[in-house]
């Protein structure tokens, strides 16, 4: 299915349009209507009418995203969106430690009540929790030091810290985000490999195939580390998506 994200991206923000100095450049962007004046939207080239949203020299136009920049930009807040929530996510757990670690006694008592009034219940079921993998876990984080249980808190905090920071920056397009999240996710990919050799489940490998996919398209979408030209050919590409460029570069002669 193609989708058209440059209508799409207009349909939900409205157009952008731009009225060059440049006599030729300017005629091209213009045009007149039974309606009155319209102005080509720079992101999907449509016709939009109304006054031009700025004015200037054609190499002050804003620099609007627009075709595979703008899917691109998509992409990267969809990636947005996943660390803010993993963040989010992260910062409720390690609130969850740092209260348990300030009330540990009194967690265990209650649970082991609670463990006496269920065990003849999962008993009839034919189910022993005395042998439970998820209460034998639960029982030796009771054994854990409180100094211990702040270190993990404190541990979680930071790491919601870069995930909750990667957000902010690949939702802003920012290039100093993506080579984060590169250095970042692609830092905890052995842990996530040695879990799956630990125990599989599909949840750990939908999230370890969405990092891999995710540090794989920002290195050579981005083109980090010199990758495909670099910085230079990124920019270069960014561009050349423009509908300023594209009308200057289309053989008519722009009046400098």
């Amino acid at each position: 299915m193609h989708i058209d994200w440059d209508r799409r991206a207009c349909a939900r923000k409205g157009h952008v349009t731009y009225a060059p100095q440049e006599p030729e450049l300017r005629d091209r962007l213009r045009a007149e209507t039974g309606l009155g004046e319209a102005w080509r939207c720079l992101r999907c080239g449509d016709f939009a009418l109304g006054d031009p949203h700025g004015s200037g020299p054609a190499d002050d136009a804003p620099l609007v995203p627009r075709g595979k920049v703008l899917r691109d930009l998509f992409i990267l807040r969809f990636l947005a969106l996943e660390r803010a929530v993993r963040g989010v996510f992260i910062v409720l757990v390690a609130a969850a430690v740092w209260k348990f670690s300030n009330s540990q006694d009194s967690v265990r008592r209650f649970f082991d009540q609670n463990l006496d009034v269920f065990r003849p219940v999962f008993r009839h079921f034919h189910y022993d929790l005395d042998h439970s993998p998820v209460v034998g876990t639960i029982q030796k984080t009771f054994g854990y030091k409180h100094s211990t249980l702040l270190l993990v808190a404190t541990l979680l905090l930071v790491y919601a810290l870069i995930e909750l920071v990667e957000a902010v920056g690949l939702w802003r397009a920012r290039r100093w985000a993506e080579y984060l999240t590169v250095v970042a996710t692609a830092a905890f990919l052995p842990l996530e490999i040695y879990e799956l050799t630990e125990k599989v489940s599909w949840l750990k490998i939908g999230t370890l195939s969405l990092n891999i996919l995710a540090v794989l398209y920002i290195l050579l979408a981005k083109r980090l580390f010199g990758l495909r030209g670099g910085h230079s050919a990124f920019e270069a590409e960014r561009h050349s998506a423009s509908l300023i460029e594209v009308e200057e570069t289309a053989g008519v002669p722009v009046t400098q």
